[in-house]
């Protein structure tokens, strides 16, 4: 297998158009703010100062993450979750960069946004975040770098939203199974449902 030098890439590919430079802004502007708005979903990534990586989803409900009014600013609750806090710990004991991926169901379109991350436990801040009955402990702060919306070609390709493209859940182990497997410690006590139903009580 070939392995390829940074030095061959611009030989690969051509370079980007003048718009997709321009496009990247400093904020969230009026149009950022309806997405994110909108978004019940988002991927968030992070890398530590021992090049630990780490990326994974949140969500709520539509609107969880609040933009401020200058659009300089994100505030991302933190909901309970596995208490692994991979993504916290490396933005804490780094330098705070931060890439998150807005998504909104039905839109092939994606939100991106670049910046730091500190954490805050501010109590007034917190209690603009309940949500499920449940007061988040922290928030994550993200001055923002970059925003820019991202081309739908890969939720295209993948035909996420459609119908046609979804996968019948016993194509797969539950994600309980799946775990004690790898793990080889037998099959879970409790049906996936019991474990479904218990989540639900978490959220």
């Amino acid at each position: 297998m070939k392995t390829l030098q940074l030095a061959d890439i611009d030989g690969i590919y051509r370079p980007p158009g003048q718009l997709v430079l321009d496009k990247v802004l400093s904020h969230v502007d009026k149009h950022g703010k309806s997405f994110i708005a909108l978004s019940p979903f988002c991927v968030v990534s992070s890398a530590g100062p021992d090049g630990a990586i780490d990326v994974s989803p949140r969500g709520g409900e539509p609107g969880f993450v609040h933009v401020s009014e200058d659009g300089k600013s994100l505030f991302l609750p933190d909901r309970p979750g596995n208490n692994r806090l991979d993504n916290i710990r490396n933005l804490l004991a780094g330098s705070g960069a931060i890439g998150l991926m807005f998504m909104i169901p039905g839109f092939d379109d994606v939100f991106r946004v670049n910046g730091r991350a500190s954490a805050t436990d501010d109590a007034d801040l917190l209690s603009q975040f309940v949500e499920f009955g449940k007061t988040p402990r922290l928030l994550l702060s993200i001055a923002v770098d970059e925003a820019f919306l991202h081309c739908p070609k890969a939720i295209m390709r993948a035909k996420l939203w459609e119908a046609e493209a979804q996968v019948d859940r016993s194509a797969l182990p539950s994600g309980a199974e799946m775990v004690m497997d790898q793990l080889q410690l037998g099959k879970p006590q409790v049906s996936d449902e019991v474990i479904i139903e218990s989540y639900k009580t978490q959220l």
